[in-house]
């Protein structure tokens, strides 16, 4: 497979404003979370793999999160970016705490921010990273105290830039009104299209980049997954509606239709999806893709700039239509803090 390096943004997203610099938009982002368990156990090396070829490739944008294995994530990342720190854009998310007990709770009070902001940044061996995401929003503390923190945060040099990760467009408002919020991040891809009802509109007229992560769709897309018992033992997906029971059957049925008009393009039915996710349309969107493998990385980029005629995503509309899937993205507890 040849591998195109460099590969030029293909999507109008806003570069997103900084105190230093204008961020470039990019054309792909490298999401991390699988690297540290969270679907299974994956080798610590085969993870600063994937990171060396997708920057390798081109790639500059690197998203993490101190949730993700409490932190290793992070600490992975400041291994890998050794002496390439000035060349990455990276972004993390922070606004989660453990409580005595060690459970997970939403914390976003101005103190727990600043708190966890330094942690973030002694894991990554950085002073400051380039764009700092609230990661969901804490329903026990209003929006306004939470961005109001970033925005001392982002004054005080240890961001660049702030971003929200799934929230409603009221309350992309009302932090838009104590600071600049640069980014928006939540799931998309076929089977999570829920921003296409206002928010994708909604940040590129408010000059806020999107962006979609799990494209796709934790990768139940790829179709490799044919049976819930083909996700490793300890994997979070196990745990999840869309992978459990009739609603796998069904919309494993949807999948197989995907890959049906992947295969009459050469292309794998992952690359389809990344490719549906990354496509020109009425707001942009930049695809996070988490990819645990140089393979993976290389099919990805290679897609990105393979032509799909606009038929194809008319007979994918017809296959796999907005809602036409079984089970809710999380369980009820997860869906309750996505903040809308």
């Amino acid at each position: 497979m040849t591998v195109l390096t460099n590969a030029p943004a293909i999507h109008e997203v806003p570069a997103i404003t900084s105190p230093v610099a204008p961020l470039a938009p990019p054309s792909l982002v490298l999401g991390c979370m699988a690297m540290t368990g969270s679907y299974g156990a994956l080798p610590r090396q085969q993870a600063l793999d994937t990171i060396a070829r997708y920057l390798e490739c081109g790639g500059r944008w690197i998203d993490t999160a101190a949730l993700y294995a409490d932190g290793e994530n992070e600490s992975l990342l400041e291994v890998a970016l050794r002496g390439r720190r000035d060349h990455v854009v990276l972004c993390t998310k922070i606004g989660y705490a453990k409580t005595p007990e060690g459970v997970r709770t939403l914390d976003a009070r101005p103190a727990a921010i600043a708190a966890e902001c330094e942690a973030s940044l002694r894991r990554l061996g950085t002073d400051c990273v380039d764009l700092l995401y609230l990661h969901r929003l804490d329903p026990n503390t209003p929006i306004e105290d939470s961005v109001g923190a970033m925005q001392r945060l982002l004054e005080a040099g240890k961001t660049r830039a702030i971003g929200l990760s799934e929230v409603s467009i009221e309350t992309l408002d009302r932090a838009l009104r104590i600071a600049p919020i640069a980014a928006l991040q939540s799931e998309y891809s076929l089977w999570s299209r829920e921003p296409e009802r206002d928010v994708l509109v909604a940040c590129r007229d408010r000059g806020v980049a999107f962006f979609g992560y799990a494209p796709l769709g934790r990768g139940f897309l790829s179709g490799e997954i044919r049976r819930p018992e083909d996700l490793p033992e300890g994997d979070q997906r196990r745990g999840w509606p869309r992978f459990q029971g009739e609603n796998f059957v069904l919309n494993l049925a949807l999948v197989d239709k995907v890959r049906s008009l992947a295969g009459r393009l050469g292309l794998s039915a992952a690359q389809l999806a990344l490719a549906w996710a990354a496509r020109t349309q009425s707001a942009a969107s930049v695809p996070i893709v988490g990819a645990t493998s140089a393979d993976q990385v290389d099919e990805a980029f290679v897609v990105l700039q393979t032509p799909i005629d606009a038929g194809v995503w008319e007979d994918i509309e017809r296959v796999f239509p907005f809602g036409n899937v079984a089970g809710e993205r999380y369980p009820d507890a997860a869906m309750r803090r996505l903040g809308r």
